[in-house]
Order: C-alpha cells, then structure tokens, then sequence
C-alpha cells in the first residue's frame, strides 16, 4: 500500500513557477515509478509527467522544456518543477505511483495560473 500527499499548489501569475510535492508513505518508494496528471475542467485528465524508478523521465509534449519532474528517494518524494506557466495549465494535479500501472493516486492540489 502506498499513500500520496500532495502540496505546493496555488496561484502563479502566467509566466511565473510553483513547485508541486507528492510525499509517498511505504518502504518500496524507491521501486515504484512516478508519475504527475492533471484534470482541468470539462477536460479528461492528462498526463503530465512521469519518472522511473532508476530516473527516466518522459513529459507530456505540451510540458516539455518548462516543466521538470524529479524524486528523491531518501525523503520518499517526487517534485514536479513549473516553469513558465500559462493559464491552460490550470487544473487539478494528481501524483500517481505504480509498478506496472498508475495504481496509486493521491488527492490532488489545485493550481491556477493568472493571465
């Protein structure tokens, strides 16, 4: 069982940052891989950002080049870096953990970006 708990999300200006956290409960952290979606309203939820237990990264393309995911496995969190936002980056963020499939979620944190 793993739980997740995310923070960090609030109100940036367009073309401002935040630094969204996902703090993971369980010994097996550090198996697992991450991943950060998001759900913005009248929308399917998206995926954003994903990174492998030995550190692969891959990014949706609409994040690519302004958004970094990173994990430290000593404090059992992964960070998901927001540069450069724009308002169509509003929306709820949701931190995911699997082995084979997303099969953790947590409760999400809502960001807003102001234009």
């Amino acid at each position: 069982q793993v739980l997740l708990v995310e923070s960090g999300g609030g109100l940036a200006q367009t073309g401002g940052s935040l630094r969204l956290s996902c703090a993971a409960s369980g010994r097996t952290f550090s198996d697992y891989g991450m991943g950060w979606f998001r759900l913005a309203p009248g929308k399917e939820r998206e995926f954003v950002a994903a990174i492998s237990w030995v550190g692969g990264r891959t990014y949706a393309d609409s994040v690519k080049g302004r958004f970094t995911i990173s994990r430290n496995n000593t404090k059992n969190t992964v960070y998901l870096q927001m540069n450069s936002l724009k308002p169509e980056d509003k929306a709820v963020y949701y931190c995911a953990a699997g082995l084979q499939d997303w099969k953790y979620w947590g409760q999400g944190t809502q960001v807003s970006v102001s234009s």
